[in-house]
C-alpha cells in the first residue's frame, strides 16, 4: 500500500490497483478522488470508475455520480466489442440494477452465474435482485452462499435475508436475525420489516411479536397499535380455525394485557368468552402454596 500511491502517473496500471484496493476495503471517498477526473480510455477503466461512482452515490445520496455510473455501464455493455462478453454482461446487469429493471438484470446475470459459483459480489446482486423479483428461494439460496463477515454484518444484507425467510414460510429464523440486534437502531428497523412483512402473508404471530416489540418503543403509535391489533386478532382467527395452537393465543392475550388500550380489552373479552366456551386456559393458574 505504500509503494501503489507513488506509482499512480508513473506506471498507468498503479492508479486501477490502488482504485481496486480502495473499493475492496471500503475506502469509496478515497477512491473516488482518485479517479473523478480520470477520463477512462479502455473498458476496464470505464467499468471501475463506473462502479467507485456508484458505490460513492450510495453512500451520499449523489444522484449526479449515479447518472455518470449508469452511463459508463451502459458505455461499456452496449458496446460491440464488449456486449457478448463476460465483463459487458455484467456491465448491462449494473445498468439495469440501477433502473431497477430486475427481469432485465436476472437475465444477464443468470447467463454469467456459472462464472462465479463463489463469488461473494456476485451473489449479494443475484440475491437481492431474485429477491426485487420476488423469487425469495433462489434469492435466499444466493444470500445464503456469502462467506463475508462484512457482507453478512450488513443491514441491507440482513434486511433482505430476512424478508427472504418471511416470504419462504421461516418467519422464525427473521425473528433470530431480529434477536441478535434487538438493542441497535437497525434492529427496530429490522422489527418494522417483520411485523409489516409478516403481516402481508398473514404469519399473524411474528407480526404481534415485532409489532409488540415495537410498542414498547413508541406506546403511543397509533399505526402501531392497529398493526398490533390486526395481527392479535389474526392469531385469535388462526386458533380458531386450528391453524395455530392455544400457547400462541395465550401468548398474544398477554400481548394485547400490556397495551392498556380499552379497545384491546374488547378483544380480550372475546378471546375469554371463546376460551370458555371451548375449554381453553387463558392465564396459567399461580400453583397454591400452602403457608
Amino acid at each position: 500500500m505504500q509503494v501503489l500511491p507513488q506509482l499512480v502517473g508513473v506506471i498507468p496500471e498503479a492508479k486501477l490497483n490502488l482504485l481496486i484496493y480502495f473499493l475492496k476495503n471500503d475506502e469509496i471517498d478515497e477512491a473516488y478522488e482518485l479517479i473523478k477526473d480520470m477520463e477512462p480510455l479502455t473498458s476496464q477503466e470505464c467499468m471501475l470508475k463506473a462502479v467507485a461512482l456508484c458505490c460513492y452515490a450510495q453512500r451520499h445520496d449523489a444522484l449526479d455520480q449515479r447518472k455518470q455510473a449508469h452511463q459508463l455501464f451502459h458505455l461499456v455493455g452496449s458496446s460491440a466489442s464488449e456486449c457478448d462478453t463476460i465483463p459487458g454482461r455484467q456491465s448491462m446487469a449494473s445498468f439495469f440494477f440501477l433502473l431497477g429493471q430486475w427481469e432485465e438484470v436476472l437475465i444477464y446475470l443468470s447467463s454469467i452465474r456459472n462464472y462465479f459459483p463463489n463469488d461473494d459480489d456476485f451473489n449479494w446482486n443475484f440475491g437481492i435482485a431474485k429477491a426485487q423479483y420476488g423469487e425469495y428461494k433462489e434469492a435466499e439460496e444466493a444470500l445464503l452462499l456469502i462467506q463475508n463477515e462484512y457482507y453478512k454484518n450488513d443491514y441491507c444484507y440482513i434486511s433482505w435475508l430476512a424478508r427472504c425467510y418471511i416470504n419462504n414460510g421461516k418467519p422464525s429464523q427473521a425473528w433470530d436475525l431480529h434477536l441478535k440486534m434487538e438493542n441497535s437502531n437497525e434492529g427496530v428497523e429490522l422489527l418494522h420489516l417483520i411485523a409489516n412483512d409478516c403481516y402481508k402473508i398473514g404469519e399473524f404471530y411474528y407480526s404481534a411479536k415485532a409489532f409488540d416489540a415495537l410498542e414498547r418503543y413508541d406506546s403511543g403509535a397509533e399505526e402501531i397499535w392497529c398493526g398490533k391489533r390486526g395481527a392479535c386478532v389474526g392469531v385469535f382467527q388462526q386458533v380458531i380455525a386450528g391453524e395455530m395452537g392455544p400457547d400462541a393465543l395465550r401468548e398474544v392475550f398477554y400481548m394485547l394485557q400490556t397495551s392498556g388500550n380499552a379497545q384491546a380489552e374488547n378483544i380480550q373479552a372475546v378471546m375469554k368468552n371463546w376460551a370458555r366456551e371451548n375449554n381453553v386456559q387463558l392465564v396459567q393458574e399461580q400453583p397454591f402454596n400452602n403457608p
